[in-house]
């Protein structure tokens, strides 16, 4: 018989007032809203979900199982279980998605079922249920307070994250403020992966593609909506929606996968049809520039290469074909695909506040990550994702694997000399 780990919820402040079979109001109408989705979720034992997920692979702990996310739904509502006693189960969730691709209620969806289960959805709500019920984990409410106090996450960087310094990524290349097309850069590259965002911005000036940049640039709020600060996530969308209305921007570029995910799901989500911004991925963009012959790589660069997909590019939005034609376009390079590619690709660990609350679970995810990469025989692990990349070059630095941003690889072969910061 397994034996059940015993629960640790860690430093909590108390929850609301409790009413009504020991549940807040608040709570009550979670439970309304989510308690069908907890109970068509097809566990049944078979851990469709449970050995695609990156925590459950390093942890084993049935805790941080999909299958218990929605099981604590349902004891929740049969009065066993109160958000205080669950929230710190909800830490463990990189937001990869990939438990929704496993789930069979997703696999014959339309078919049979007609029912998708989105256990990404329920783990930020119940993050957010956790703080409008007043239990907060310690990480998360000191990123949250930081990030509120400076517009900007507090990436670990040699500049200071303000707002003084969110262009110094930029200094030389004379970019415009305000303009019909903006490239919006995350904090972690605007930062610290400061020669990302350079990259970017030299490969679209060769291309003569016209852009500029916001006028007062804020973090896009998605990290503060996954971790379930849901008002600050809203104030931070507001600030840089109007941003972009007052200097008449039609079109925003993003390089981030994580601001991909904010501007096409959150944004929408919070504004309705009044958000009426094109949202424009620069690997897509790259990607169809090489192929009509507006950007065309020559100079050669003598690597063995795999790819790292982005989860939340992959899994979550199916986009996965774009960053290899961008690789198989680059001369000199010799690439090893991984074996997973459409659906069930490896996770780096740098998402969805995991590293804030659980680095020591992260860094074994990249090291997992890592394992996967030299198995290929490879030099260097190519990634689209600032966020991952940091983590995985930790891991990398063990087995002797570079970790390069896409994008700094493609200038690299049009002979852009990108400069900036790149890891510590």
């Amino acid at each position: 018989m397994t034996e059940v780990p015993q629960r640790d919820n860690g430093p909590t402040t108390e929850p609301a007032h409790q009413e009504g079979n020991g549940h807040s109001p608040v709570t009550l109408e979670f439970l309304s809203e989510w308690r069908n989705a907890a109970y068509n979720c097809f566990s049944s034992g078979h851990k469709f979900c449970r050995e695609v997920c990156p925590v459950m692979q390093v942890t084993r702990n049935e805790n941080h199982t999909p299958t218990a996310f929605h099981a604590n739904v349902v004891a929740m509502e049969q009065g066993n279980l109160t958000i205080s006693d669950v929230a710190e189960d909800y830490v463990h969730c990189t937001q990869c998605g990939a438990c929704e691709l496993r789930c069979p209620n997703t696999l014959f969806t339309g078919d049979f079922y007609r029912f998708r289960v989105r256990t990404v959805d329920l783990v930020k709500q119940m993050r957010a249920l956790a703080v409008d019920n007043g239990v907060q984990q310690p990480g998360y409410h000191r990123w949250n307070e930081l990030t509120d106090e400076r517009s900007h996450e507090p990436v670990l960087g040699e500049v200071p994250v303000s707002q003084e310094h969110v262009r110094d990524w930029a200094e030389g290349l004379n970019l415009p403020i305000g303009g019909e097309t903006i490239l919006f850069v995350d904090c972690e590259a605007a930062f610290y992966r400061t020669s990302v965002p350079r990259a970017v911005a030299q490969l679209l000036q060769r291309a003569d593609y016209e852009f500029g940049l916001m006028t007062e640039q804020w973090c896009c709020g998605g990290p503060a909506a996954e971790m379930g600060y849901r008002e600050q996530a809203r104030r931070f969308a507001e600030h840089n929606l109007a941003d972009w209305r007052a200097a008449g921007v039609r079109r925003v570029l993003v390089l981030d996968p994580h601001d991909y995910i904010t501007f096409t799901e959150d944004y929408p989500a919070f504004f309705g049809e009044d958000f009426d911004i094109e949202v424009v991925l620069v690997i897509e963009l790259l990607a169809e520039l090489i192929a009509e012959g507006t950007l065309t790589p020559s100079v050669p660069v003598e690597r063995t290469v795999t790819y790292h997909d982005p989860c939340r590019l992959n899994k979550r939005k199916g986009i996965w074909q774009e960053p290899r034609q961008i690789l198989r376009a680059i001369p000199g390079l010799t690439f090893h695909d991984v074996d997973r590619v459409t659906q069930w690709s490896y996770c780096s660990g740098a998402g969805g506040g995991l590293p804030i609350e659980r680095p020591d679970i992260a860094a074994k995810i990249s090291q997992n990550r890592l394992d996967k990469a030299a198995a290929l025989e490879v030099d260097t692990l190519v990634s689209a994702c600032p966020w991952s990349e940091r983590p995985l070059s930790e891991a990398g630095q063990e087995r002797s694997i570079d970790v390069v941003d896409i994008h700094e690889l493609l200038a690299e072969s049009l002979g852009i000399e990108v400069g900036g910061r790149t890891h510590s």
